[in-house]
């Protein structure tokens, strides 16, 4: 088991992950950077490793609690004009999908869109945002904040997939991504990469081994 130190200086990595989610929505990457920082040292302070989990598991959603925090307290989150409009089109083909009778995933919208599943869940996330509704009473003005449908877990699920993945071997990442991300079968991969099926079947199932420990 790693110290305090230890842990924190280790997964530094995971504070990029998360801030990478909110450029361009307002404040400064530096700023963000140090907010998620804070994250991870309370991540640090409260992780109890004799509940089982993986730190990365427990970190994740502390530094971006944080870093929402950040946003909330600066006022509205400011979205850049290219995930407006990625969001505009999520949102008239999630409708399309839904009048068809589809049941709507980030897979499936990642796949009619072709656009990756975490910039999915950043323009569903975006399209989503608290709304202010103001009105009026004996008071003078008051308003309604209507909370919105949140993809926090989803973003989180994301970070972490891509952290362990990217703690596997060069060979094991890149059996994973055709595997399940291309979604090509043992022998298409076996035959991208060189090597035979079977090879591809024993790596494959000793990186889907490593993948559960890293997100346990």
């Amino acid at each position: 088991m790693l110290n305090r130190n230890e842990l924190i200086e280790s997964n530094v990595r995971l504070v990029h992950s998360c801030c990478k989610r909110f450029v361009g929505r307002g404040i400064e990457y530096d700023d963000i950077f140090q907010v998620g920082c804070i994250g991870l040292v309370k991540a640090a302070d409260g992780f109890d490793d004799s509940r089982g989990l993986c730190f990365s598991t427990y970190a994740v959603p502390t530094i971006i609690g944080e870093i929402k925090r950040l946003f909330r307290d600066n006022g509205a989150i400011k979205v850049s004009r290219s995930l407006k409009e990625l969001s505009m089109k999520v949102q008239k083909e999630k409708e399309l999908l839904e009048k068809c009778g589809f049941e709507v995933t980030v897979s499936l919208l990642s796949e009619r869109l072709n656009v990756p599943p975490e910039e999915i869940v950043e323009a569903l996330d975006a399209s989503r945002q608290v709304l202010s509704l103001t009105y009026e009473n004996d008071d003078g003005v008051g308003e309604h904040q209507l909370p919105s449908e949140s993809y926090e877990n989803e973003i989180c699920s994301r970070i972490l997939i891509d952290d362990a993945i990217s703690r596997l071997n060069n060979e094991e990442q890149e059996i994973i991504k055709l595997r399940y991300f291309s979604e090509k079968t043992q022998t298409e991969s076996a035959q991208i990469l060189g090597i035979s099926q079977v090879q591809v079947s024993r790596k494959e199932k000793k990186a889907l081994e490593k993948l559960r420990v890293y997100m346990k």
